[in-house]
């Protein structure tokens, strides 16, 4: 009987160990076309799962919205040259990447152009 629970145990610590692994998910954007959106920053998020920039948005017909656009974790970023100071708010940017397919105004970043004309990737490409 000991040894059963032992075992159950050890079972299930696997099990809620790998399960945060699973919980990770891909983002929910179409690749059917890229979306460029440019504007100031609100605020930038630097942390894991995604840093996230919230921008605002000035439309076509003269209304701003908020977009949340972001890239892969901390650490791919930084491999990319990113940190936590590479952009902030009041900062201009323009992101350029894909948007959720339920048409929600969050991107999932491929680069940013710098108000300056610097471009940056976020993934490795």
């Amino acid at each position: 009987m000991k040894a059963l629970c032992v075992t159950a145990f050890v079972i299930l610590a696997l099990v809620s160990a790998a399960a945060p692994l699973s919980a990770h998910h891909t983002w929910p954007v179409s690749y059917e076309r890229l979306v460029t959106v440019k504007g100031t920053i609100l605020d930038f998020r630097w942390g894991d799962p995604h840093p996230m920039i919230t921008l605002e948005v000035q439309t076509s017909g003269g209304q701003k919205e908020k977009w949340e656009i972001g890239g892969p974790a901390v650490n791919r970023m930084e491999g990319n040259g990113w940190t936590r100071t590479t952009v902030k708010p009041g900062d201009v940017i323009t992101g350029i990447g894909y948007q959720f397919s339920d048409r929600q105004k969050v991107i999932k970043l491929e680069r940013i152009i710098l108000a300056d004309g610097k471009e940056l990737r976020l993934y490795a490409r």
